[in-house]
């Protein structure tokens, strides 16, 4: 491999907002970082993003003030709007990247129009099945988008839309389920099941499972749980496992979800395209119960699509009954016929190189127009799942070692250096 330069190409990666926005976000920065990049992460104030960048190394991680686009909030949303646009515009006037990626969601849109003024080439990741209205906006702009979905194509306004698959971390590949259960707490020779809601919890499936624990104690009184909350309903979920006589894990929100799904015989879970791939790297027989709330009803689209193909069950939450959700995880626990045919279905839906196609993809054209130091795989540019002529050598990789934390502000107010925070 020979050496294009000795400095970096740098990438900007909008992916806040929620884990379904930041995970592959992640992914994708851990490829580019790996290749030698100076990658910097701009990511919202939410909590669920503070959390999940505890303890990530290796890049910049940026704050801006993004709100999410709410009724009644209009106001607040075009001043986070501002206000971010504006930040992004400062730190790209003293370190311009040479490429931008949005991962959808709002705080995805001014960074890559800031990335964009710039003169960064600008790119796009949709994972679900409906795109997001950011996404929809901006690939008109963007010069490439990817999706995980083939069906989201024709809903992006970019000629240039590839099929990528949905980009998931490192960590998340068959692993020892014993082992896992044991790291948890559990018994590793009994079945353990997974209900998780999302990066935020899900108020609707911890009822639902709630109202099913009567039936699953005394069918299946040896299932261990491990659920997953979000952070109002911990205590009452705990409450309810102990009056059942159950052996349970309960917890707020859990930051390593490939030892949960590793842990996992079968699950419950929200229809985000982030949890649909990570339960396809994984392997884990699901039951879904999209959020009826979801924006175009994107949810109940990706469910959908696994289960057209047998990847998983789909329960709507209008119609969904105790008995019914009994029934189903029962049927995928206890049969091992029906857990092995959907466990080989879910490997249609895995895309193992997603991340590292993106990567590929943005640097090509990047350190050729930058004349900077990258690390393309041109080999995984041109594979089967990515449609592309590029070619290119590679280069030497040197890695980034900044890992550092900023908080963006308006005008007027303090920037603030956020501490680094390892992973509980």
């Amino acid at each position: 491999m020979t050496p294009l330069s000795q400095s970096p190409v740098r990438v900007a990666i909008a992916c806040g907002g929620t884990g379904g926005h930041l995970f592959p976000g992640l992914a994708v920065a851990d490829q580019l970082v790996r290749r030698g990049c100076e990658v910097m992460l701009l990511i919202s104030p939410k909590d669920v993003d503070q959390q999940a960048v505890q303890g990530v190394t290796g890049m910049q991680i940026v704050t801006l003030p993004a709100v999410g686009l709410k009724r009644g909030g209009e106001l607040a949303f075009v001043r986070g709007f501002i206000q971010s646009y504006r930040a992004a515009a400062r730190l790209f006037k003293s370190r311009p990247p040479q490429a931008a990626l949005a991962m959808g969601g709002f705080t995805s849109a001014p960074p890559i129009l800031a990335a964009r003024r710039a003169g960064a080439r600008t790119f796009l990741h949709e994972s679900n099945s409906i795109p997001g209205r950011a996404n929809r906006w901006l690939s008109r702009v963007v010069q490439r988008a990817f999706v995980g979905f083939p069906a989201a194509g024709g809903r992006l306004h970019n000629r240039k839309v590839t099929v990528t698959g949905t980009p998931v971390r490192a960590g998340f590949h068959a692993r020892e389920a014993a082992a896992c259960r044991t790291r948890l707490g559990l018994d590793p020779a009994r079945p353990v099941l997974l209900v998780m809601g999302g990066s935020q919890g899900a108020s609707g499936i911890n009822e639902l499972v709630l109202r099913a624990l009567p039936l699953l104690a005394g069918r299946a009184p040896d299932l261990q749980w491990l659920h997953l909350t979000g952070p109002s309903d911990t205590q009452k979920m705990s409450q309810a496992y102990a009056a059942s006589k159950l052996k349970a894990v309960v917890h707020p929100f859990f930051a390593e979800m490939d030892v949960a799904l590793g842990a996992a015989t079968a699950a419950v879970s929200r229809a985000g395209a982030s949890s649909l791939a990570e339960l396809a790297a994984m392997r884990v027989p699901a039951v879904l119960v999209p959020y009826p709330a979801a924006t175009d009803n994107h949810q109940f689209y990706n469910a959908r699509a696994f289960e057209a193909t047998g990847a998983a069950c789909l329960l709507e939450q209008k119609s969904a009954t105790p008995e019914t959700l009994a029934q189903l995880l029962l049927d995928l626990i206890e049969k091992p016929a029906a857990h092995e045919r959907m466990r080989s279905a879910l490997a249609q839906w895995h895309a193992p190189h997603a991340a590292e196609q993106i990567a590929d993809a943005m640097l090509l054209p990047a350190g050729a127009e930058a004349g900077k130091g990258c690390c393309a795989d041109p080999e995984s540019v041109a594979s089967p799942g990515i449609r592309t002529s590029d070619t290119g050598s590679k280069p030497t990789l040197s890695r980034c070692s900044q890992s550092d934390r900023t908080e963006l502000r308006e005008p007027g107010r303090p920037t603030a250096a956020l501490p680094e925070r390892r992973a509980a």
